[in-house]
């Protein structure tokens, strides 16, 4: 498991204060969060522009020292003896980055797995495995430069396994793909968390990539973890009103005012509107009304089509976090 302890990160910034004058400032770009991984999980870094999450995962992998705080992975100390982590971990970064475009896909995993000291007859095996995980064995002796931006992504994702690491942290993995290859590779993400037992840290700006794969989810702010959960538990957090969509087989002006009435009555802040091209009622209210509405349809003997009420959203919930943040 990684955990991490009240860390934080500092920048020292210069000011500058007239013509020649400047002034040193300091600007705390993550304070004091705590985050848990364990292996074969997928957990969410969930925020806008500047919450801190590629900071965060800069700190989690080596690539930066932390001002203060703890990272253990397994029980090792990340600022103390970070070689030791790094042949646990990777990183996978969304674009083009961290991969040379004039080696073939073989050689690139080659190369990195060289540069991990891998002995070459087990990198040999690994690779063959990687690129059929991945779904790219037919176009491994082809240069990069040639790959589609699905298939360069799919490629930094088994580069980012070809260490066997228990951790990967994956910063906006599917940036700039269209929506048919960022359903593959999320699809390939869940079973490298899954199948394969590898702890992952996403950070993405896509609600549903983060709904459809985390466990577990952790909202940043300006630095701060504001809330966590399920995504579940959070889109619960976004609900303000509830919405009922009710509809039944025969319709008529004096139902619809019953339903308005009994709606009014439970809750006076309820409104119903009623869509003829689908004979459907929507009813916006604050508690729940499928009891009562269920109760009205039975005593009047009205046939329901269909009656459920909406899911919450887990985006309706992160923006108004970041509203009352």
């Amino acid at each position: 498991m990684i955990r991490v302890e009240n860390l934080r990160k500092v920048y020292e910034t210069k000011i500058r204060k007239g013509f020649l004058k400047t002034e040193k400032t300091h600007f705390e770009a993550v304070k004091g969060i705590n985050i848990n991984l364990e292996k074969g999980k997928i957990v969410g870094l969930l925020g806008i522009n500047g919450a801190g999450k590629t900071t965060t995962i800069k700190m989690m992998s080596t690539l930066l020292l932390p001002t203060s705080g703890e990272i253990n992975v397994d029980g090792i100390d990340a600022v103390k003896r970070p070689l030791e982590v790094k042949k646990r971990i990777n990183m996978v970064a969304g674009g083009e980055r961290m991969i040379y475009w004039r080696l073939t896909g073989r050689e690139n995993l080659w190369y990195y797995g060289q540069l991990y000291g891998i002995d070459n007859k087990i990198l040999s095996e690994r690779i063959d495995k990687l690129l059929d995980l991945v779904g790219i064995t037919e176009k491994k002796d082809i240069p990069v430069e040639n790959y589609s931006k699905g298939m360069k992504q799919r490629l930094q994702i088994a580069r980012g396994l070809i260490n066997n690491p228990d951790y990967i942290f994956m910063d906006e993995p599917t940036l700039g793909l269209d929506a048919v290859i960022s359903r593959e590779l999320r699809q390939h993400i869940s079973t490298v968390a899954h199948e394969e037992g590898k702890g992952i840290l996403l950070t993405s700006h896509y609600m549903e990539e983060i709904e459809e794969l985390c466990d577990y989810i952790y909202v940043l702010n300006r630095g701060k973890i504001i809330q966590q959960g399920t995504s579940k538990e959070l889109a619960q957090l976004g609900l303000q009103s509830r919405t009922l969509n009710l509809k039944v087989n025969d319709y008529s002006s004096d139902i619809q005012k019953k339903i308005n009435n009994i709606c009014l009555l439970s809750d006076s802040s309820s409104s119903v509107e009623y869509n003829p091209l689908t004979n459907e009622f929507t009813i916006e209210s604050s508690i729940d009304m499928k009891v009562s509405i269920s109760k009205f349809c039975i005593d009047n003997k009205i046939i329901i089509s269909e009656l459920y009420e909406q899911e919450p959203k887990l985006e309706d919930a992160i923006i108004r976090l970041a509203k009352e943040a």
